[in-house]
């Protein structure tokens, strides 16, 4: 067997090409096809889990906060904000901001690398060709599936961590603590509070945020001659939360008040999606109720967003050129 040596050829081919005759072209094809998914799919994966474990470190202090303010009664206020990051810091120290990371890392990474990776795939699927932009409803669905996915396989770690995030360290001292106690005192259905709001969220955050983002990016690439510059992707990531987030933040509202319901140890008050929205209207009002903490969101939300496209782009496009580079040396050897 022999194969490809023009190295203009081989610079663009992930891997030498069998030239035999005896070889057809749709065996090829499939050869070609099998060895590009598994790549990609390892590449994004790991790209998706560096691109949700930076975001969400940066803007953690300002998410315990946001969600402090959505699980209580308190109106938001940027003064009560700082009041209780100063407050936390005084009695527990600077750590006490990043409290839950723990349990947010163990959620966020196969969180982020389902997400970015099961997009890749679902855009595969619904014809994406080279990684080719798809027409405007199949791309929002290619979101909507991909965030449907990621918190279907990850959730009881984003119960956990909320649990976490609004309490102090005599109820639960560590994530493998916090898993343990709540299912012996509230057992294993409690791990999933507030799943259908959190699905029923995801859905339309995940679609409109790829949505957009790719859809910037094609508006970039079609007006521009050069590859798409970092601060453009944390632009164009920061618009696609912001977008993302506002047309889904009372569903936000709603699976943190059933997610922390309980921990306190008097009696559950949110018993479904229906009761907890009818309760939260009735006893705080629509926009106090279902908005509470959303300004902040404006600010981290941008923030976390943009990081994690920028750095999930830029991490795939890193490994792909190391890739092709030690293919070239190999060839040369």
């Amino acid at each position: 067997m022999t194969y490809a040596t023009d190295k203009s050829k081989v610079q663009d081919q992930p891997f030498p090409l069998p030239l035999s005759n005896d070889t057809s072209t749709k065996s090829v094809a499939k050869v070609i096809e099998k060895k590009f998914s598994k790549r990609d799919v390892i590449t994004s994966l790991f790209a998706g889990a560096c691109a949700g474990a930076l975001a969400k470190t940066v803007i953690a202090p300002l998410d315990r906060t946001k969600i402090m303010f959505q699980v209580s009664k308190t109106p938001f206020t940027y003064a009560k904000a700082i009041e209780n990051l100063s407050k936390s810091y005084t009695q527990y120290g600077l750590r006490s901001w990043w409290r839950g990371n723990s349990a947010m890392m163990a959620r966020v990474i196969p969180y982020a690398a389902i997400q970015f990776t099961a997009h890749e795939e679902i855009k595969r699927l619904l014809g994406s060709v080279n990684h080719e932009t798809l027409p405007p409803l199949k791309r929002l669905l290619a979101g909507s599936m991909a965030g449907a996915t990621a918190v279907i396989l990850t959730y009881p770690l984003d119960m956990v961590r909320a649990r976490m995030a609004v309490s102090n360290f005599s109820k639960y001292k560590s994530l493998r603590h916090t898993f343990v106690t709540i299912y012996k005192e509230e057992g294993i259905r409690t791990f999933y509070n507030g799943f259908i709001p959190t699905v029923i969220g995801i859905l339309p955050y995940a679609g409109v945020s790829f949505f957009v983002y790719e859809s910037l990016k094609k508006h970039y690439y079609n007006n521009n001659n050069h590859e798409i510059l970092i601060i453009n992707r944390l632009l164009f990531g920061a618009i696609a939360g912001a977008c993302g987030q506002t047309v889904t933040y009372p569903m936000d509202i709603v699976r943190r008040r059933m997610q922390i319901d309980g921990i306190d140890g008097k009696g559950y008050i949110y018993k479904n999606i229906f009761w907890t929205l009818s309760y939260v209207l009735k006893t705080e009002g629509f926009i106090k109720g279902f908005y509470k903490g959303l300004s902040i969101n404006w600010i981290k939300g941008p923030i976390a967003v943009g990081i994690s496209f920028a750095t999930y782009d830029t991490t795939k496009l890193f490994i792909n050129i190391i890739i092709n580079e030690a293919k070239e040396i190999k060839e040369f050897i």
